[in-house]
């Protein structure tokens, strides 16, 4: 019933800006802290930010001022604004879902419910 849907994803040369965009249903959107995560090839899936419905956001160092995570809840969509993009942001991209239930430690893979299908960003040098 749940799912996640991801689009936005492409190739671009180092300096260039995406939006990807991660359509949730089959949840109440608003009770979810949303996030988004990324894999290279044969590394670990690792955070690169969150969203709380308060407007709260949370972000690795690594895309600090770089980055930018969103949502609209009219839309049950979330969404990242990735600028000044470099070839080691390359990766899967995935959005995921977290129930709140007290505190979450966004940065964990475990505590997220739901997971998008990823989006591949290319940026080459």
């Amino acid at each position: 019933q749940v799912q996640l849907v991801e689009s936005g994803g492409g190739m671009v040369q180092a300096g260039g800006s995406l939006r990807l965009s991660c359509v949730a249903s089959g949840l109440p959107f608003s009770n979810y802290i949303m996030g988004w995560f990324r894999q290279a090839p044969g590394q670990e899936r690792d955070f690169v930010a969150a969203s709380w419905n308060s407007g709260t956001t949370q972000y690795t160092d690594s895309v600090k001022g770089r980055f930018t995570i969103s949502r609209d809840n009219a839309k049950n969509t979330v969404y990242l604004q990735v600028n000044s993009l470099k070839p080691e942001d390359t990766a899967v991209y995935y959005c995921a879902a977290a129930q709140v239930a007290g505190f979450v430690n966004v940065y964990s893979t475990r505590v997220y419910d739901y997971w998008g299908q990823g989006a591949q960003i290319t940026v080459s040098s």
